[in-house]
């Protein structure tokens, strides 16, 4: 009976021990994370290692991966990817913690290990200073020490004495509050951390906020009025222009980049005459133009939401081009951000007359910090990926055969023009609309070349061609809506295709995005209830 009760004891000790351990680790990771983080916060954004991190395997995922991502989960997959960070982070800790009840040498070299991994990738960010591995280092010491602590505690944790039961061992009541009272100071210092990293950003971001409301220039050009023709009047379509809060962003910068306006320059380089640099004094001074511009993301999934409209308010970037004057040889503009990403941009689309800006303000207002603030690109009738470059700082003008950018490495087209699409907003897939007429509506766009007609069809009857809300140019999208008369109750079907102004029908052929757009009609059903 106290062979039995004894070997019971054992084992609950062992499993308690584990557990002890196992949380070691986890609040040893904790303090580190949180005082690189709070630290990190005094250097620039990348130098925290779980945004260096972050940003690094978003650069090494294949294109494939971060296309279903982005398909996925939209404007959150940056969301998804620090969660997922952040599990795969716990479990190394975990590792480590229970590697440290045996071997607490090995568990601290492997814990050195990885913070060393974390500040070299912290020091090839290309926004990033040597300076800015400091962070990383404080954290790692102090994280370490931790670890040790911790561990020690956790395995002083049984002695012998009596309990009641004869010859049962039982944990020490003082080793245990001595251990619980360091895992709850180690709680405490890493909440703490990650408390005021986290104020100190949103208090970066309030700076951010001010610099963002400096006064814009008066137009030299104005964008034409919206005409009230512009929209259906259909309950569930989407404005004509989109707001700023509801505005896609897609990017590979983890963290946005605090650029202020003082600090922004933007420099012309490569195959030019003569190099140019500006600043943002400089450019406000420049003369300015509003433009209506339909933008899109080479990602997004048929009937997606990865588009929208803004008037963007900025200087030609012919003109700047202009300036350095680009040699006849020049057939591509690689345009640079500060935090290191490229786009390759044909020289034409940014000299022609489209009205490619280098824009300072978005639906009247100074950009915001998340799309590009202060200065990007916005160019029609191209994906984003190669020419809507946010937070931009260089303008290198070079050849196709000769440099590729971001997304050019990874397999996607070097040039990528819109196609021309359409989507279906009302009704909402498997919605249940009431008996009789239907009405469906949504947008299309054909950007370069306008939208010239749309068609749908109910189920797999003959296309129907739909009312368009008036064109306000070329480069933005239309509204469309249509009414089917007498819809039988029970489920259907709506299917919708764009015609642009060169007679080119949407195709219904499905492709994935790689390498340039998903292509296919877009179709929905919904249900039409008994009368």
């Amino acid at each position: 009976m106290t062979s039995r009760s004894t070997t019971a004891g054992s084992r609950r000790r062992m499993r308690g021990g584990a557990l002890r351990h196992a949380v070691a680790g986890v609040l040893a990771t904790v303090v580190f994370l949180g005082v690189a983080d709070a630290a990190a916060r005094f250097f620039a954004p990348a130098a925290a290692p779980l945004v260096a991190l972050g940003s690094t395997v978003i650069e090494v995922t294949p294109p494939a991966v971060q296309d279903f991502a982005i398909s996925t989960f939209g404007s959150a997959n940056k969301t998804v990817l620090l969660i997922g960070m952040i599990v795969g982070g716990l479990l190394l800790a975990v590792v480590i913690g229970v590697v440290a009840r045996r071997r607490l040498g090995l568990a601290a070299a492997v814990f050195t290990v990885v913070g060393a991994a974390l500040a070299t990738l912290v020091l090839r960010r290309p926004e990033t200073d040597p300076v800015d591995v400091i962070p990383t280092f404080v954290g790692l010491a102090i994280g370490l020490t931790t670890l040790v602590l911790l561990s020690r505690r956790a395995g002083s944790g049984v002695v012998v004495e009596d309990d009641g039961e004869e010859g049962q061992p039982a944990p020490s009541r003082t080793a245990r509050r001595a251990f619980l009272g360091l895992a709850g100071a180690a709680t405490v210092i890493g909440a703490a951390s990650l408390a005021f990293g986290r104020s100190v950003s949103i208090v970066g971001r309030e700076i951010g906020g001010r610099a963002v409301r400096m006064v814009l220039p008066t137009p030299a050009v104005r964008a034409a009025a919206i005409p009230g023709g512009a929209a259906v009047d259909v309950d569930g379509v989407v404005p004509f222009l989109t707001p700023a809060d509801d505005f896609y962003r897609i990017d590979t910068a983890l963290v946005v980049p605090e650029l202020l306006p003082e600090e922004w320059t933007l420099r012309i380089t490569g195959m030019v005459e003569e190099e140019v640099e500006i600043d943002m004094a400089e450019l406000l001074d420049l003369p300015m133009e509003e433009r209506h511009i339909t933008l899109a993301c080479v990602s997004n999934p048929v009937g997606g939401e990865l588009v929208g409209t803004a008037t963007w308010l900025g200087h030609p970037v012919r003109r700047i081009l202009e300036r350095a004057r680009p040699l006849p040889e020049a057939d591509m503009v690689l345009s640079r951000s500060v935090d290191g990403f490229t786009a390759s941009t044909p020289l034409k689309a940014l000299t022609d007359d489209r009205g490619s800006l280098l824009a300072v303000g978005m639906n009247g207002e100074p950009l915001p910090r998340e799309h590009g603030f202060p200065a990007r690109l916005v160019v029609p009738g191209l994906y984003g990926f190669v020419s809507a470059t946010k937070w931009v700082v260089e303008l290198q003008v070079t050849r196709f055969d000769r440099e590729t950018a971001y997304w050019t490495d990874r397999g996607w087209d070097a040039k990528a023009p819109i196609l021309a699409a359409s989507r279906i907003e009302v009704p909402d897939p498997l919605e249940e609309v009431p008996a009789g007429a239907v009405v469906v509506a949504g947008t299309a766009w054909a950007q370069q070349v306008g939208v010239a007609r749309v068609e749908v069809r109910l189920d797999d009857g003959d296309w129907q061609e739909v009312e368009l809300a008036e064109e306000v140019s070329i480069d933005t999208w239309r509204q469309w809506r249509h009414t089917f008369d007498d819809v039988a109750p029970g489920q259907h079907a709506v299917t919708v295709r764009a015609i642009d102004r060169a007679g080119t029908v949407q195709t219904a052929e499905r492709t994935d995005p790689i390498p340039n757009a998903a292509t296919g009609h877009h179709r929905i059903t919904f249900t039409v209830a008994d009368r």
